[in-house]
């Protein structure tokens, strides 16, 4: 009896579930509207709304980066039937063979869902292949963006935009997906976060066939994609156009800093490209070209470049000489020729009396700045030249040398400002003093520099003693919502009063100086020329200053490659970018020196380039003549073993037959021996 009760009451809780479970499925099934649609071989489909990506506009307002739209042409293979492959390709301006290798790799790896199969279209072309879709039914779209830059230039600035890998999508917190875009270098990369905005998403409802149904829900679960921040830069567009020009046919970089603010003016890097070259769907072709280029377009030279900075170092010397006292701004100097140290001598410009620190600046006197730093470190205040030396390097690293500025741009090189510990390891702990690295003094030896620390460098003397950190990013705006970096601002703790004789002496550089070249009408430039040594090749040509002398408005920094003197070239480039930034236009008088900058063209032609040998050939060229020479060597040993076994065999000979004839004639002497013993 009880038994049966336990039966009963089992049956009765099976038949309750069974209800419940039969209006649960009812429920979801009929009264949904969403599963409802899905009893009818509905699906619902997740469509990604990608944003508009802010805009980059210069210092006046003019927008130097924009957005255009273009297509992601998609494709899902299980419902791919019946497929007018010829018809395709026309209309998407593609060949045969892609179509077939495209779908084959589709086929494998993503048969059940919209895959990219031609991305970033064109409008016109995606115009005309919208036209047919109806004729394609297992072929979608989506919408995106790709940036167009109107001044087709300031790519190592501005940077560019590439598919986003494993790892970006990793490390995006779920923002990004495969398929999508991101800022890959320059202000696209560093405030990508920003640029970039928000995705927004549809859900939309399509059958078996991928025919578009109707919204999910109404649209309740839709979410309405937010634009990016737009931003406006220091960068003046005007500026870095004409930048550009100047730098055409030549090798190196400007940077141009307003030394009130730390913003960047004109950031050119040479050989520059045309960023627009790097958008739409023959980037990939375009970067192989690009990545394999002699010149190396895609090196960021203002920040990535190191090199010597040569007589533009020596505005920082004298203010480190004036600050530690070693020798007093009236310091006189006789300059024989160059500067003695051993058995080498230090080449100066000439023989000449230095009376001053203005002077030695003027003349740029490179037997005064070794004298003076060989007094800082041999002073005998400090025990040891190491102790001498890091003072020095304590003083001077305050101008910037050997340390990131902190940029907004990913990838700034630090440059070189040698430690006591790297010369310790060189030269051995107490075994070095001044005279051992005296290069350094003229920013020579193991001292490299960037182009942006050189102009930070002029930056800090406009100001007489400190300098923002260089930004390009001024500030982001998004609904009248601003977002701004705090400036940060590095004094040097040299006294103002020094300042005031090295700006003197900067202004006689260019009035009756080494830099009478870049003398501008009007405009009282300040400024320093620099010829650094270059072991591969010829000297490079560097300039530095600002401008006017005082309340500057603009500090500049020129290198440019294997050009010789600084005032051949940097020094005009430099002065042409500083009148046009003050003045907004040349004066007739300079025109020509403009037209001669504009038309010279420093890099190699297409001929000298290709019997120019890269570093594979070289290699197989040295591989050829140690094999030549190592033939030459068993050629050699082949022949000296020959003669040997000549001489050998001949030595032989010549044993066996001396034998033969001393046996004879003891044979003989035997024999008549004999014959006189006889009776």
């Amino acid at each position: 009896m009880q038994r049966g009760n336990e039966n009963g009451i089992l049956e009765k809780a099976i038949y309750i579930a069974t209800v419940i479970l039969i209006v649960k499925l009812f429920f979801l099934q009929v009264l949904t509207p969403g599963y409802k649609m899905k009893a009818h071989d509905n699906v619902v489909k997740k469509v990604t709304i990608y944003p508009s990506r802010g805009l980059i506009i210069d210092r006046k307002g003019k927008v130097i980066v924009y957005n255009d739209a273009v297509y992601d042409i998609l494709v899902q293979w299980n419902l791919t039937k019946n497929l007018d492959t010829a018809k395709l390709c026309e209309l998407l301006n593609t060949n045969i063979n892609f179509v077939r290798l495209k779908l084959d790799e589709i086929k494998r790896t993503t048969p059940n869902k919209p895959t990219p199969f031609i991305k970033l279209l064109d409008p016109q072309t995606f115009a005309r292949f919208q036209e047919h879709l109806f004729e394609f039914p297992s072929f979608s779209f989506i919408t995106r963006t790709v940036r167009r830059y109107p001044y087709l230039g300031g790519a190592a600035v501005l940077g560019y935009l590439s598919e986003v890998t494993e790892n970006n999508i990793a490390h995006s917190a779920g923002y990004y997906e495969l398929g999508d875009y991101m800022g890959t270098t320059g202000l696209e990369q560093y405030y990508d976060k920003y640029l970039r905005g928000e995705k927004g998403y549809n859900f939309q409802v399509v059958d078996v066939k991928n025919t578009y149904k109707g919204k999910y829900k109404d649209g309740k679960d839709d979410k309405i994609p937010m634009a990016g921040w737009d931003m406006v830069t220091g960068l003046d567009a005007e500026l870095q156009a004409y930048g550009e020009r100047l730098m055409q046919g030549k090798v190196g970089g400007i940077v141009a800093i307003e030394p009130s603010t730390g913003e960047i003016l004109a950031y050119v890097s040479s050989p520059g490209y045309d960023p627009n070259l790097l958008t739409g769907r023959y980037r990939r072709h375009n970067f192989n070209i690009l990545f394999n280029d002699y010149y190396k377009p895609l090196l960021n030279r203002p920040i990535q470049a190191m090199y010597p900075p040569g007589s533009t170092f020596k505005a920082g010397a004298a203010l480190v000489m004036l600050q530690a006292r070693i020798h007093s701004e009236k310091w006189s100097w006789f300059c024989p020729g160059g500067y003695r140290v051993g058995n080498h001598i230090v080449k100066c410009h000439g023989v000449h009396a230095i009376p001053d620190v203005e002077t030695a600046l003027q003349q740029s006197c490179n037997s005064y700045f070794c004298k003076i730093y060989n007094d800082f470190i041999m002073d005998s205040i400090f025990e040891t030249p190491a102790i001498g030396y890091q003072k020095w390097w304590d003083m001077t690293s305050v101008f910037g040398y050997g340390k990131v500025l902190g940029i907004d741009l990913t990838g700034e090189k630090r440059g070189n400002l040698p430690s006591v510990k790297y010369y310790n390891k060189i030269f051995g702990t107490g075994h070095w003093r001044a005279a051992t690295v005296i290069s350094n003094a003229i920013g020579q030896g193991e001292v490299l520099a960037t182009p942006l620390q050189i102009a930070n460098a002029m930056a800090i003397i406009a100001n007489r003693g400190y300098y923002l950190t260089p930004k390009i990013c001024r500030y982001l705006v998004k609904d009248k919502k601003y977002l701004a970096s705090k400036k940060q601002k590095t004094t040097t703790g040299i006294d103002t009063v020094y300042y005031r004789m090295v700006v003197d002496g900067l202004e006689r550089v260019v009035l009756a100086g080494t830099a009478r070249a870049a003398a501008i009408p009007d405009i009282s430039f300040c400024g320093k020329t620099g010829t650094a040594q270059n072991p591969h090749g010829k000297d490079h040509s560097i300039f530095a200053g600002f401008a006017p002398k005082d309340n500057p408005k603009i500090a500049i920094a020129v290198f440019v490659e294997n050009a010789g003197f600084g005032a051949t070239y940097a020094a005009p480039i430099a002065s042409l970018m500083v009148e046009k930034y003050i003045n907004d236009t040349i004066s007739k008088k300079r025109k020509p020196m403009e037209e001669r900058m504009l038309k010279a063209h420093l890099m190699k032609t297409e001929y000298e380039l290709n019997s120019i040998k890269t570093p594979e050939q070289l290699m197989l060229d040295s591989l050829a003549r140690a094999k030549v020479k190592k033939d030459s060597i068993i050629r050699a040993k082949f022949k000296m073993d020959s003669i040997k076994q000549v001489k050998k065999k001949l030595d032989e000979q010549e044993r066996i037959k001396f034998e033969t004839i001393k046996r004879q004639q003891d044979s003989l002497r035997n024999k008549n021996t004999v014959i006189q013993k006889a009776p």
